[in-house]
């Protein structure tokens, strides 16, 4: 049977990490995995998760299983942390994922029952993982146009244009904060004029939030979700805790709907929890129960805060620094929308010829569309990298 198969394709980014492995010269520099780094270029336990953890260490008396939906104290907590006050939480219903990409894959299972000849649109770029999660599901999938790579910013009209041409009935999905991979996102004023035409054309929004506290704030980052909530009648989330409380490997996410009323709300849900005992029965339960103590506990939310308040701060002193670099090295402004950018990615609109130039003649490691980790910057050597980035362009 197997000999039938044909290799996967193999992951570009996997396959980076194991080539900047395998370099030997001591100066090479990785800004292609995604997750956040600090000055050491380590990915640090946070101090508050670390503290839940012994908590939990202590007081957990069982592992016997939670039940579908996993930790309700969790789902009930990342709901506040998404939603706020926009929309009435008896609208409100959350089940946790494993991960983000769990989240985004059990709304998907959803909208494949209720929405079944639907399309859902991406936006051109968007998270490469999107695709095979939406195609996994068995959903259509279009694309909407997003990213000017010549000026860094979105190209808001053409995208209002498109979806414009989106049946009732359609799905769109929306980066609810820190765009991956451009780093260019909506503000508010946009996020209103996309929500009127959301209601105006009878689509639903699926926004998917992964970042939520990397970008402008906690509560900044959630305002354009936010300002949708409150207005449109549905709409459904995939939300991410690994990279705000750093518990990647733990996987941990929420899939969330707000529906019409909580009748609604409820039918949704039991269809939703009904996919995921068809895939992976019950989530992982560590991680989440960490997280739920953080939110739970004053003290540790104030100090989990502040240090991710740190780590987003120290995101947009290096985005400045880089942009002042590359103005210095390339006199010129080209890269200067990195320090607007928001997140932890840009996309420096370079060629996959120059990409693998970096790579081959200056060490420096980026995913092949010139998606870059900014958490990855080396602080003591901007100038350096700023140069080299110079030295490939035509």
């Amino acid at each position: 049977m197997f000999e039938n198969l044909q290799p996967a394709p193999a992951d570009k980014i996997i396959a980076l990490i194991g080539l900047y492995r395998a370099d030997p010269r001591p100066d090479k520099v990785d800004l292609g995995v995604g997750v956040y780094k600090d000055r050491d270029g380590k990915t640090p336990v946070m101090r508050a998760v670390r503290e839940a953890e012994k908590r939990l260490l202590q007081s957990q008396d069982t592992k016997t299983y939670l039940g579908l939906a996993g930790d309700t104290g969790f789902n009930a907590a990342m709901a506040w942390l998404t939603f706020g006050q926009a929309a009435d939480m008896t609208r409100i219903r959350a089940a946790q994922a494993p991960g983000g990409s769990g989240a985004l894959r059990l709304v998907a299972e959803l909208l494949k029952r209720t929405r079944s000849d639907a399309t859902i649109w991406l936006s051109d770029p968007t998270w490469p993982n999107h695709m095979p999660v939406m195609r996994g599901a068995g959903l259509q999938i279009r694309e909407y146009p997003y990213f000017d790579a010549a000026s860094g910013t979105v190209r808001f009209a053409d995208m209002l244009a498109a979806l414009s041409a989106a049946k009732s009935g359609d799905v769109v999905l929306l980066h609810g904060c820190c765009h991956n991979p451009t780093g260019a996102n909506l503000d508010t004023a946009q996020w209103a004029e996309i929500t009127d035409l959301v209601v105006e054309r009878g689509l639903l929004p699926f926004v998917d939030i992964a970042y939520q506290g990397f970008g402008e704030g906690l509560d900044a980052d959630a305002a354009g979700l936010r300002i949708m909530a409150a207005k449109v009648p549905e709409m459904v989330v995939a939300s991410s805790c690994s990279k705000n409380f750093a518990v990647y490997r733990d996987r941990v996410g929420a899939a969330m709907i707000l529906a019409k009323d909580g009748a609604q709300a409820d039918v949704a849900m039991g269809q939703m929890l009904s996919a995921a005992r068809a895939m992976y029965s019950m989530p992982p339960d560590h991680g989440a129960a960490a997280v739920r103590i953080v939110l739970e506990d004053a003290a540790l939310r104030a100090d989990w805060e502040a240090e991710l308040e740190e780590m987003r701060l120290r995101m947009l002193r290096l985005r400045v620094q880089f942009a002042e670099a590359l103005r210095r090295q390339s006199n010129s402004d080209r890269f200067d929308f990195v320090a607007s950018h928001r997140g932890m990615f840009s996309r420096l609109g370079l060629s996959e010829a120059q990409v693998e130039r970096l790579r081959a003649e200056h060490g420096v490691y980026m995913v092949g569309d010139s998606r870059i980790n900014v958490a990855g910057l080396p602080e003591d050597g901007m100038e350096a990298l700023a140069k080299a980035i110079v030295s490939v362009l035509d």
